[in-house]
């Protein structure tokens, strides 16, 4: 299992990712407590020796800033702020993405720039290492004033309110203190606004659809190639010489990629009798490749965001300084999700071409790769599943950062709608698995119409572990099961490949 320290350390994808696969604990650094307590305790003295509103602190939210709220009020303006900033709806928001949401606020609190009492911060700590996982809901964020009603629900346990997941039951979040004997948190001044103001809802979906696209990028390299011996195609695109002279690097890794897959294969070896192969084979390099510097920038915008203090006002004891600004907003990441939901649609789009080509009763395979067609309807309306989610994808990739809308009376007056934008994209990278699960299914079934020629190790051993979840298929049968199958197994094999790729260090 093993231990993650928080500290000042830069994380990234992969930490992320080794943190998640190793379920590994999580512990404050001496370094991070000493940084929370530090600011605490500045905040404290000013309060007890300022009598200036500062906002957020002792003056209201939003449109309210300028009400101003006396000493006595503080904690009760901090409790109040939570419950009413509670505004959640919609479906729940999965317990792995709300595990990467505590992860995040943990992170961001750690730096001492927001003032929580320390054991504010142990507790999230103490709800990401038992697995007990608030009930956050998907919609209610205008990516702008950071996530403040997911990040409401995910702070309502600590005040012993809300709901929580834990143990596969939904208890509340008084239970779940009386079961750990945890006194509920009594939130000191600032405590609830650096709760709620923050990206960790946008970032968590982010992160979580960076590594599974991450790893679905390669895995889509390794079933283009397994479709490009199904459809006996050519090499001749994939050789070092065309993509050093065109140096982006996402399609040079993406043909070396795919040459790699199809070394040793027969099938790729033997003389053809086409010139060329269609643009979805011949320029897959080019497609994932694009999509892959894409991925890989929009990574390097959201290591930034999760490294961030992202909550208002930001406390700076040592420089003596309270400011109110806007690190909150969610425009960095709403763009970058918007660019990273185009990627995805493209490498979805892509796939479903080589699946089209493959049914189409070319180069020696049988329509709708199936015996006696006609009799068989064999993969032809798989093909029109695809499609179909291959549609909706592009539907889903329509920007969201491009909207906005007024709220509280005008103070938020430009939002990022990076939420939407976030949730939008864990749904199109579910739509990216079931799109390659159809390309695999079928060209794994086309690959068995080169027999006896063989492919080459690499793909012969990837379809060795497809067979043993899903067959060959020699006459109509029930298809949905086999979809689903076909679907798990890209879940499967994509969740153990490394964010650094398949066949790169």
């Amino acid at each position: 299992m093993g231990t993650h320290q928080i500290n000042k350390n830069w994380l990234t994808l992969e930490t992320i990712n080794d943190i998640v696969s190793n379920n590994k604990q999580l512990q404050l650094s001496e370094e991070a407590t000493d940084l929370v307590v530090k600011c605490r305790t500045y905040l404290d003295h000013k309060m007890s020796t300022n009598d200036k509103p500062i906002y957020g602190i002792n003056t209201g939210f939003g449109s309210l800033c300028d009400t101003e709220i006396s000493a006595d009020n503080l904690e009760d303006l901090q409790r109040n702020l939570v419950m009413s900033h509670a505004c959640g709806m919609g479906e729940e928001v999965p317990q792995d993405i709300v595990k990467l949401m505590l992860l995040l606020k943990i992170q961001g609190l750690s730096y001492g720039h927001s003032g929580v009492q320390l054991v504010t911060l142990q507790r999230l700590v103490d709800f990401y290492n038992n697995d007990v996982f608030p009930v956050v809901y998907q919609q209610g964020s205008l990516g702008a004033s950071g996530d403040l009603a997911p990040l409401a629900h995910l702070s309502l346990p600590l005040l012993g309110l809300g709901e929580v997941n834990y143990q596969g039951k939904k208890i509340t979040g008084a239970a779940i203190n009386k079961q750990f004997g945890w006194d509920e948190i009594h939130l000191q001044s600032k405590e609830g606004l650096a709760l709620l103001n923050g990206t960790q809802f946008m970032s968590a979906y982010g992160i979580h659809a960076l590594l599974r696209a991450t790893k679905l990028n390669t895995l889509a390299d390794l079933i283009t190639a397994v479709s490009i011996d199904a459809y006996d195609g050519r090499i001749s695109p994939f050789n070092d010489l065309v993509h050093k002279v065109r140096p982006h690097d996402g399609q040079f890794l993406t043909a070396r990629n795919i040459q790699k897959a199809l070394e040793g294969s027969e099938i790729i070896a033997q003389e053809k009798a086409h010139v060329q192969d269609p643009y979805s084979f011949r320029c897959s390099p080019q497609v994932h490749g694009a999509s892959r510097d894409a991925i890989a920038h929009v990574q390097s915008v959201f290591e930034k965001e999760i490294n961030a203090v992202t909550d208002n006002p930001t406390v700076f004891p040592d420089e003596d300084e309270i400011i109110s600004a806007g690190n909150f907003h969610g425009q960095p990441l709403a763009i970058s999700l918007d660019y990273l939901g185009i990627a995805i649609a493209e490498l979805g789009s892509i796939s479903e071409r080589r699946t089209y080509k493959l049914i189409g009763g070319e180069r020696g395979l049988p329509a709708f790769l199936v015996a006696n067609p006609g009799l068989n309807s064999g993969l032809m309306i798989a093909q029109y599943a695809a499609a179909s989610v291959v549609s909706q994808n592009k539907q889903l990739a329509t920007p969201c950062s491009i909207d906005t809308i007024d709220s509280s009376n005008g103070q938020e007056d430009h939002v990022s709608m990076g939420a939407n934008a976030a949730t939008k994209v864990y749904r199109m990278v579910d739509n990216l698995e079931k799109i390659l699960g159809i390309e695999i299914l079928n060209a794994a079934q086309g690959l068995e119409f080169r027999k006896p020629l063989n492919s080459s190790s690499i793909i012969s051993d990837f379809i060795t572990a497809y067979r043993n979840s899903v067959p060959f298929i020699q006459n109509d049968i029930e298809m949905h099961p086999l979809i689903e199958k076909s679907i798990q197994f890209v879940k499967q094999h994509s969740s153990k490949l490394s964010t650094k790729g398949f066949f790169h260090k």
